[in-house]
């Protein structure tokens, strides 16, 4: 029932079936669970059809189990994976879902029922993810790398949010640099409390972690005191988060009693890596933090239009207020206003270049 030439993350989740892929609040689940029920949410999108094509699947879920299943189903029917973001307006969701011409909308009981209004006025065909999780398994198409695989959105800082598109081959090589470049292995165990309709919680934490053979903590959203709880349970060997996350880990842990914080200092250095991106990183964190966990921050940058590109060193120093040098298999140079490359140490605008980006 399982097609033979699948895509690589299917193939490699193949090979680690009974270790754990992700655990969230309702249960701790194996990669076997993952590709059993990422198949039966592909079974019963295709309805019937052979391949859905490229059209486009927009969800709403909270991050766990059933988010990355429902992805993995959208790529395995031949579909391309609009996340939508959790809390997110309506206005906002109505512009999303009408931008990337969605045919297909899934939710769960975290979601506004009105989605399913939203979704009846526009003919998109609305479906609760209880309903797609019991379909019977049918045989799934053969799906390129080459094709499209999602969607995400900018911040829209300067207009309206705009979509960038990724093929699954983008995305297996963004997830191999970054591997390599931060030695992922199946020993992993990372914790996730980042927002999944972002590159920094989809391919950084999520699909890296699954990439490997790792482990996936989830969260339902941030909380301070829960992810402290969870790094002091033990166990975990990365944690990634944005400059405002540890910001308020930092005001929590300065909350704490003095007893406290001495256990919660000895749990931090148990973890191997602990990176900061999304946005840069104030030099008065990154060396509280480091006073707090013994970490210094690993600082990276990259964007939705290009993926991660410049990363601090795993291994040596990690410059404050630096977002490294190129990532395994990324080009980036400096140009000045004329196209031309910029004098050293003089500023610029970025380029980049590599199988991680699109063309």
């Amino acid at each position: 029932m399982f097609n033979p030439t699948d895509l690589p993350l299917i193939t490699r989740a193949r090979q680690h079936g009974p270790r754990t892929s992700v655990v969230d609040q309702q249960s701790t689940f194996t990669y076997d669970d993952l590709l059993r029920a990422s198949a039966q949410i592909a079974s019963a999108l295709l309805a019937g059809s052979e391949d859905l094509q490229e059209q486009r699947v927009s969800f709403l879920l909270a991050p766990g189990f059933s988010w990355v299943a429902t992805q993995w189903g959208i790529w395995r029917a031949g579909g391309i994976a609009v996340p939508l973001p959790l809390n997110a307006p309506r206005p906002e969701l109505e512009y999303l879902i009408d931008d990337t011409g969605a045919a297909i909308l899934v939710f769960d009981t975290s979601a506004d029922t009105s989605l399913e209004t939203l979704a009846k006025v526009r003919g998109v065909r609305a479906i609760p993810y209880h309903e797609l999780a019991v379909s019977p398994i049918v045989p799934l198409p053969q799906v390129a790398v080459e094709r499209r695989a999602m969607i995400l959105y900018t911040s829209g800082t300067t207009s309206r949010p705009k979509g960038v598109v990724t093929t699954h081959a983008n995305i297996a090589a963004q997830i191999n640099s970054l591997v390599g470049a931060w030695e992922w292995s199946s020993d992993d165990r990372i914790l996730l409390c980042l927002p999944l309709h972002h590159v920094h919680g989809i391919i950084n934490v999520v699909g890296c972690a699954l990439w490997s053979g790792a482990s996936c903590d989830m969260l339902p959203r941030f909380d301070a005191a829960a992810v402290w709880d969870r790094i002091e349970a033990g166990g975990l060997t990365l944690f990634m988060a944005v400059p405002t996350v540890y910001a308020r880990l930092i005001a929590a842990w300065e909350a704490a009693a003095p007893h406290r914080q001495v256990l919660l200092r000895h749990a931090c250095s148990n973890l191997r890596l602990m990176v900061s991106g999304s946005a840069a990183l104030p030099v008065s964190t990154l060396e509280r933090w480091r006073q707090i966990s013994g970490h210094t921050l690993l600082e990276r940058y990259g964007m939705t239009e290009i993926g991660m590109a410049l990363s601090n060193p795993l291994h040596g120093e990690r410059v404050p207020g630096s977002v490294g040098t190129p990532l395994p298999g990324v080009e980036v140079q400096l140009m000045d206003a004329d196209g031309a490359p910029t004098a050293p140490g003089m500023p610029g605008g970025i380029e980049v270049r590599g199988p991680q980006h699109l063309a």
